[in-house]
């Protein structure tokens, strides 16, 4: 009985603390957001010129792929060039990149085919022949699904500074119609996902710069980008953040499309960081309340469902202002409407874990794939 006593006093001073913990990152999130987020263009126009590669890996076509190819082509910035790095000679994708290539003559733009096996990971692989003739120190690795701003580029390599190896955008959203495009919006720009970011470690990256002695390998990963990032932070080299978000915009979305990478974002999260499925479930809103309300009602005598919803509100109104930040204030759906997708998100969390641990195998792109504990696939 004692060490059940214990137990319960430890377990309901952890709630409390975690709680406190997290709404800390909240509010740092926020901050960071309102300080560093969507940097205007007169302090991007002063950045040092340097030149650069962007490697785009593309495979197949979606409705949107075209646009997303042609903000690159659009990009202000003086010195740089497009490497498409596609594998398949017969992809589709050829024939989109070819017209712009002749829409914008003026771009030093390129096709890269046939890829080159060096791990299991597909994207590694078709980037290598790029990556091997590429003209630049810096390389930027932008997925196919994103689109960019003119100054989005000049933001990135204004970071490229102070032994920093390393760049990275907030994986965010263009603005979509739809159900299903408002769920994902919220989940990357409210705390559950941004805070990865803006306050703690680094996860899934669809655009980022490197410097080159850094060089592109850990292809016998999946999750290739968290652990380039932690073989860099081990090295000595310093990591930041974009103030342009990376605005995802493939035109194949939905909400079953939304769970299914969830899915395998936590698959991945629970081989690379085994811990992470039995803590992360707490760092989400319903559960840490619950945790939070109960660990109040055993040390104050205080009633669980008031300090739960109390606990509910504090965390839908930092998150709304949060996506404000992210959304530079210009928001195009309503309240209501936020609510509602906000809810959805948050209570598909319990779903998308059950899931990932029903069926460890990852299916992603043409393959599927196993994880061992440490994340090699």
């Amino acid at each position: 009985w004692v060490s059940m006593v214990y137990f319960l006093e430890g377990f309901a001073a952890f709630g409390i603390g975690l709680d406190v913990w997290l709404f800390l990152m909240h509010l740092l999130a926020i901050v960071y957001s309102k300080l560093y987020m969507n940097k205007k263009p007169p302090e991007l126009m002063k950045a040092e010129v340097r030149g650069v590669s962007i490697l785009k890996p593309l495979k197949g076509v979606d409705t949107n792929l075209e646009d997303n190819l042609e903000t690159f082509f659009e990009i202000d910035y003086p010195q740089f060039e497009i490497l498409f790095c596609i594998q398949d000679a017969n992809d589709p994708a050829i024939d989109v990149v070819q017209r712009l290539i002749s829409k914008y003559p003026g771009v030093d733009a390129k096709i890269v085919s046939g890829g080159k096996r060096i791990g299991v990971n597909p994207k590694i692989n078709n980037l290598m022949p790029g990556y091997n003739i590429m003209k630049y120190n810096l390389f930027w690795i932008c997925d196919s699904g994103i689109r960019v701003l003119p100054l989005t580029l000049r933001d990135l390599v204004s970071k490229m500074k102070d032994k920093v190896a390393l760049v990275h955008a907030v994986p965010y959203t263009s603005n979509r119609k739809g159900f299903a495009s408002s769920i994902e919006k919220i989940y990357f720009g409210s705390f559950s996902h941004t805070r990865k970011f803006t306050s703690s470690a680094p996860c899934d990256w669809a655009s980022t710069m490197y410097d080159r002695t850094c060089g592109l390998g850990k292809a016998q990963y999946i999750a290739e980008d968290y652990f380039m990032a932690k073989l860099l932070t081990e090295s000595g080299y310093k990591l930041t953040l974009s103030s342009h978000p990376a605005l995802q915009n493939s035109g194949n979305y939905g909400v079953g499309k939304f769970i299914e990478r969830m899915t395998r974002w936590t698959k991945l999260r629970v081989a690379m960081v085994p811990f992470a499925v039995i803590l992360e479930p707490f760092s989400e809103c319903f559960l840490s309340g619950l945790l939070f309300s109960w660990s109040c009602l055993h040390f104050f005598k205080w009633n669980m469902l008031v300090v739960f919803l109390y606990h509910v509100l504090a965390w839908f109104i930092l998150d709304y202002i949060l996506f404000r930040q992210l959304e530079n204030g210009h928001l195009l759906m309503t309240k209501c409407d936020f609510l509602v997708a906000w809810f959805v998100r948050e209570t598909l969390t319990p779903y998308i874990i059950f899931s990932a641990l029903w069926d460890p195998t990852i299916n992603w792109r043409t393959g599927k794939y196993r994880l061992r504990c440490g994340g090699k696939a």
